[in-house]
Formats: structure tokens, sequence, C-alpha cells
């Protein structure tokens, strides 16, 4: 039959004949001419012999960029092997077992006992031997180019060897599918009897992954079940990948900011601008300051020659010359990690960058935390490769993270949401994806490397949660900086099509140097741009300058709400700060108040104690302070708050709290020493503002003066009212009386302040009357 003549001319074992056949004449995605059209040909020229030819217009000559042979040899191997070695401590037991059935759930009648395969060490990591790239570049210049089974050749090849094997009628009616359910390919294009004239133009015009599943769906829907899993079975790999990037594009390609609202939301390639990231951690807090000359920090910002791309990480090298295996990324709380995350995954399922990732997998703590409290699986014990498939449902039956050649990434964010502690000396070494074992043990497996023994991971977290992973299992650790000057001018120009608002916001902006320290964080900086967007919305807005006090008290805010969401469970509505909170947050401010006088920004684990505070919740769940890097610190875990504006506005909020609802002053609880006069004073908003002012103006210039910016704005109505009640004071609570004599007081002390206290005086009544002077 023709049928059967075409099947073996197009599938045939003659290692000649297909050579001959796949070098096809160069066309946009391959041969656009078929193997009956070359017979046609051969019979026309022995025709020529018996009778005159006829006139033929010469074929139009084939473009010169796009000379894609559809060329692959007889091997299914890659154009590249990888590596890997297990290693383990003397005489520690391995844990290496495979079930007949791989990719499977726990079961439930599980009842081996792996407690005899606990070590007293932790192994050393495998070598990470990254597949040789160097030899192929993308489009944007990176190294690195898609795997020979995700790429157009053997797509291209199998549907056409698959569609070569239907009968005239069935090809006939699966066109005409075809081109109901995609309108672009035209009726004439679609009635092409040739299969690689027809293959060549739906990949030309939906793509080489929508032309492959279209084929599918049209296959199962022409009932041609065998033929559609034959092409299921030969671009599995493919697949895998298009659902992994259908899944990171639905889940990135739209960023919601703030107060999720139904339809408020923003393209993420529109308005992302790429923060800074440096290969040398100095603990990320700014040491810039408005008064104090020379900065008060220790730790200065790194330079921009240690500076990297985000789609860069993985092009890193250790030491030695070899690729880096383990990443790790931190940063302070609103530095934009959880976006840089979405933008290098959007990237990727994009294909703009990292081609050469065949997946992306994202293994957040935040789902690895729930699965291990909510008893999501059937067992305390799961395989990475049951957890991958419950995560992934599209990833089921998936052996090629199991490959020695197979690059591929996971991508460990949030890292301070899992809340059990990590023992990487005495974890038992699991040898196997298949191995069942805790959720624990399977997470310092992964980062040793004995569990996807051959990912590049990436883990994200705040220093003070990823600072519990050995030094030896990290090879590059990198930091999140936050925006420069530049970058927060293209952020604001990023989201307002008005040019004249966006030289309005970063004018305004200006006029206040601690803003524009804060507003290195992006999230503040997003916080600046809504507040003042809206703003500049009313008549005369801008004539006075921006007040400080109100963004900190947001920011405060803020940090607290995410604590009780990302670590404690409560939803968006239901947001309720408990006595626990509450106490948490006057402990830091009271910490503030005393490293404020004794004129420092650094604490250490011990001061924190004293407090009867947990440094976990201090320096990680709080989202206000950061652990500093241990080389700056001589080896000792120390910390200090998001800068140093930031810790005087907590000791401001200190004292007016305990002012407010104690009706004292926060000297008559043995802080600091004061003179017996104002012990006496009456317990007013005067008498706190004229400790206040005392303590400043015998104190060394900027000790004080911000502290005293901060209390004066929370003196203000607006703050401590509609600000602070429900969250940190009950709506009930009676009103600050004496704020009137208060203000007096504070511009008869402008009048004979000296002249270098005076401009800050000055911002002291602005923040707590919002008046020009």
């Amino acid at each position: 039959m023709e049928w059967d003549s075409e099947v073996e001319r197009i599938s045939g074992s003659n290692g000649e004949e297909d050579n001959a056949k796949w070098k096809r004449p160069p066309s946009s995605y391959g041969s656009m001419k078929s193997d009956s059209e070359e017979m046609d040909e051969s019979e026309e020229e022995t025709k020529e012999e018996r009778e005159e030819p006829a006139a033929v217009p010469p074929d139009p000559p084939a473009k010169e960029g796009t000379r894609v042979q559809l060329i692959r040899s007889e091997s299914p191997e890659t154009i590249y092997t990888m590596t890997t070695m297990h290693t383990k401590p003397p005489e520690a037991h391995v844990l290496e077992t495979r079930p007949n059935a791989p990719g499977g759930l726990p079961e439930d009648d599980e009842d081996e006992d792996d407690d005899d395969d606990l070590i007293t060490n932790s192994p050393e990591p495998p070598e990470f031997i990254e597949p040789d790239y160097s030899m192929h570049t993308d489009e944007t210049g990176q190294p690195g180019r898609l795997h020979p089974e995700n790429d157009m050749p053997h797509i291209f090849k199998s549907m056409q060897s698959v569609l070569s094997g239907l009968s005239v009628e069935e090809f006939h009616h699966f066109k005409v599918t075809f081109h109901q359910w995609e309108p672009k390919i035209t009726l004439t294009q679609a009635m092409d009897e040739d299969v690689l004239n027809f293959v060549d133009k739906a990949m030309e015009v939906v793509g080489r992954d929508q032309a492959l599943l279209l084929t599918l769906r049209c296959l199962q829907f022409c009932k041609n079940h065998v033929n559609a899993e034959e092409l299921q079975n030969l671009c599995k790999r493919v697949l895998c990948r298009h659902s992994l990037r259908t899944y990171l594009i639905r889940k990135h390609e739209l960023i919601r900011e703030g107060v999720v609202k139904a339809g408020c939301h923003n393209c993420l390639q529109n308005v992302y601008v790429e923060p800074e990231i440096s290969t040398s951690g100095c603990g990320g807090v700014d040491p810039s300051h408005e008064l104090r000359h020379p900065p008060p920090s220790p730790f200065p910002l790194p330079s921009a020659d240690t500076f990297v791309g985000v789609n860069n990480l993985f092009r890193l090298q250790k030491d030695g010359g070899t690729a880096v295996r383990t990443v790790v990324t931190t940063g302070l709380p609103g530095s934009g990690m959880s976006v840089s995350v979405a933008k290098f995954s959007l990237d990727w399922a994009q294909e703009r960058t990292n081609r050469d990732l065949q997946f992306v997998i994202k293994l957040s703590f935040r789902k690895l935390w729930s699965v291990r409290t909510r008893k999501m699986l059937d067992s305390e014990k799961v395989s990475i490769m049951d957890l991958i498939q419950y995560l992934y449902p599209q990833c089921k039956d998936m052996p090629y993270l199991e490959e020695e050649g197979c690059k591929f990434l996971i991508i460990m964010d949030s890292f301070d949401c899992y809340r059990a502690p990590l023992d990487f000396e005495n974890a038992p070494v699991i040898k196997g994806n298949h191995t069942k074992a805790h959720p624990d043990h399977l997470i310092v497996n992964i980062i040793r490397g004995n569990v996807l023994c051959g990912a590049q991971v990436w883990i994200l977290g705040r220093r003070a949660a990823v600072s519990q992973i050995p030094s030896n299992l990290i090879d590059a650790f990198t930091e999140i900086q936050g925006f420069s000057d530049e970058m927060k001018e293209a952020f604001f120009s990023q989201r307002t099509e008005r040019p004249e608002l966006n030289q309005q916001i970063v004018t305004y902006l200006k006029r206040l140097p601690a803003l524009v320290s804060l507003a290195r964080h992006p999230f503040v900086c997003w916080m600046v741009f809504t507040v003042f967007k809206r703003a500049f919305q009313f008549r005369d807005f801008g004539e006075h300058r921006p007040r400080l006090t109100p963004f900190h008290i947001n920011l405060m805010i803020v940090q607290m709400n995410r604590r009780l969401q990302f670590y404690y469970g409560q939803s968006q509505n239901q947001l309720d700060w408990s006595a626990e909170d509450k106490n948490l947050l006057l402990q830091m401010g009271k910490l503030a108040l005393k490293m404020l006088e004794g004129n420092t920004t650094v604490f250490s684990e011990d001061e924190v104690k004293q407090y009867g505070l947990i440094p976990s919740e201090v320096a990680v769940l709080s989202g206000m302070c950061t652990e500093l890097p241990a080389a700056a610190s001589d080896g000792r875990r120390q910390f200090c708050f998001l800068n140093v504006a930031f810790q005087e506005f907590l000791a401001a909020l200190y004292v007016f709290t305990v002012f407010r609802t104690g009706s004292k002053y926060v000297v008559d609880s043995g802080i600091g020493p004061v003179p017996n006069v104002f012990k006496n004073l009456p317990k007013s908003a005067e008498g706190l503002l004229q400790c206040a002012l005392t303590q400043t103006l015998n104190s060394p210039l900027g000790q004080y003066d911000i502290f005293l910016r901060f209390l004066c704005g929370l003196l203000n109505a607006d703050c401590h009212n509609r600000h602070l009640c429900g969250f940190l004071f009950p709506h009930s609570i009676p009103k600050v009386n004496g704020l009137d004599k208060a203000e007096q007081l504070l511009r008869k002390t402008i009048q004979t302040a000296p002249q270098e206290r005076l401009e800050n005086l000055k911002e002291c009544l602005r923040e707590m009357t919002q008046e020009d002077l």
C-alpha cells in the first residue's frame, strides 16, 4: 500500500537512506520538501526523455539564516555527561532503597525503623561537575543551549514520524481538526498532503511546544490513541518541561503587591527592577546616617565589582574554576528576595535565560513545612521523588532527575519558614532519590548533595536562618543589597506613564535624606511610590517636606503582620496582635533605647536573652533585625536593626508607648539617669517632650536628634491615633492631652537653640504639626 511505503521511507532503519532523507533544503523550521516530491521529480526527469517539458518556474532561493538540518545520531546519548560521587564518613550507615514502582506515595503500612541509620558526623558534599556547555551560547549570550530532546529538531522529527503513520483518511481528519482548533493555519496550508510541509508550517505559526501539544490533542480527539501515546513517549521530556514552564509562568507572570485586591496586579516583566546582588556579604545594612559623622556602623556597603545579576548566579565559579552547585542568597526583610526568585523563574520559563537548565523545580520551605506539620502525606517518611510528585503532579514518573547528564535547578526559598532545627552533623546519609526518610533528613541530604545529586541548589532566607548551614556545603554566598539611587528612579518611572509625576516623586523624596536611605529596600520604595502617587492627586501637595514617622510606623506594622501570616498562619483578614506580640515589640524598643544610650548599633545574643526575647524571634521572624556576618563580628553572633534610623524609631516608640499606656516617663523605670527635677514633672505630653529635649541637647550631635524627631512625630494625633490604634493601642484608649503645650515648648526651644541643632528642631516641629516654617 502507498501508506505502508510512506511509513517505510519515513521510519526505515537504513542509515544512508535516513541521512539522505533528513538533509533537507533550508527553510524556517526544516524541510519544505518531502520524499514524495523527490519521487515526482525523478518521474518528471524520465518523462523529459519522451516529451517536450513544460515550463516550470524556478524554485525560490533558500533563506540563509535558518539552515536547520534534522540530522540525529542513532544513539540516544546526549551531548554532555556529568559524574557524581556519594561520600560518607567511615563506619557511617547509608540508607539506600528503591521501590519496584518508583514515584508512588508513601504506603500506610511503612513500618521500617531507620533509627539505626543515624551517624555522628556529617559527610563531605560530593563534587559537583557541570555539564560541558562552554561551546554553545544562547541568544542572550549566556553559555548553554536547550537539551537535544527539548529542542526543535527532535520535536520536529517525532511529530513527522508519528503523523506519517496515519492513513490518508486519518491524516485528513487530523488536519481538519487542527485547522479548526488553530485558525492561524489556513485551510490551504492544512490540506497540504506532505507531512513535513505541514509540521514545518505548524511549528512556524504556533511555536515549538504549542505545535506539539495541539498535535497531541488532535490525535486524541480523532481517536488515534496509539499514535498519541507514541508521540507522548517520544517527547515526554519536552512535556514535563513544558508543564513546569506553564506553572511558573502562571504563578509569576503577575505580581500582587500590598493588600491583595481583585484586579490589582501588574505584569512582573513590566515593573521589575533588579536590585544589587553582591558576592561580598557585608550584612546589607546601610551605615549612612543623616547627622552622625563618621558613619556609626563598621559594615560598609560592598563595591560595585562584586555585583552579579540574578540570572547569572549559577554562572559563578569556585576558586578552582569549577561550577558552583549550592548558592545561598540572603537579604534584609523587604530587599526583594521573593521577587527576584519570581523573575528568575519567569525568565527561565519564557526561555529568556538559563536555557541549559532542563528543569527548574521550586521546593519552598513554606510548603515543606506544611507537608511536615500538617501530615499531608500518609506517612511521616517520604522520598524526594514522592515529594516532588505530590507538589507537582505533572512531574509524575519523571526519571530524568536521576540521569547522570541532567542539569536542573532546585529553588528552596523562605528558609526561615522551616521552623525545625536541621541537624547537619547527625542526620543519616540518604543515597537514592526513592529512599523514604523524614523531611528534615531529606532537606539535609539535598543540601549535602546526596539526594538529587545532579541538581544545582538555590537557597534563600534571612541570614540568621541560613547561618545554620555549614559553610563547607555552600559554594557561593550572595546578598541582596537593594536599590541604588538610579534604580529607585527607574522603579518609579516604570510604574507610571506620567513623566511629570515621576519627577515630582523623585524630587520630593530627595528632600528627606533619611527616607532616601530607607527607600533602598524595594518594599519601602514601593510604599513611597504608592503613598506619593495618591498624595500628589491633591492640590498643593508637596509644598511641605515629607514626614518620616508615618513611613516607619507602616513598615513596622507590615512586618509584624507578615510575621503573623507567614510564621503563625493567621489569615490576612484576621490579624490580631496578642499581648505577646505587643510585648515583643516593646522589648525590642527597650533594647533599642539601651543601645541608643550606649551609642552603639550592634547587640549580641546575650543581650537579646536579657530582655526575655528569643533570638530567632528577633533576628528572623520580626522582620526588623538582621544577623551580621560572623567575620565582621569576630565569630560571635551579633545583630542590628534594619538601619540606625529604624533603631531610633523603635526607641521613640517604646518611650511614647510607656507614657501613653502607663502614664509615666521611661526615665522613671531606671533606663537612664535624669535630674530629680524632671521626676516631679506632671505626666503630660509637655513633660515627656521636656525630658527628651533636655536629653538631646545635653548629648553629642546626632545621638538623640533623630530619636527626638520620631518622638515628636508620634505626638502627632494622626500618627498615634489613626495609625497605631487597633494595633499597639486599643481604640478605647484616652486621647493624649497637652499636645498644644508641647508644641509651644518646641517652638520656644527653637528660638534659643544652638545653630547646629536648629535645622533638626525645625524638622521635629514639622513631624509634630506638618506646617511650613
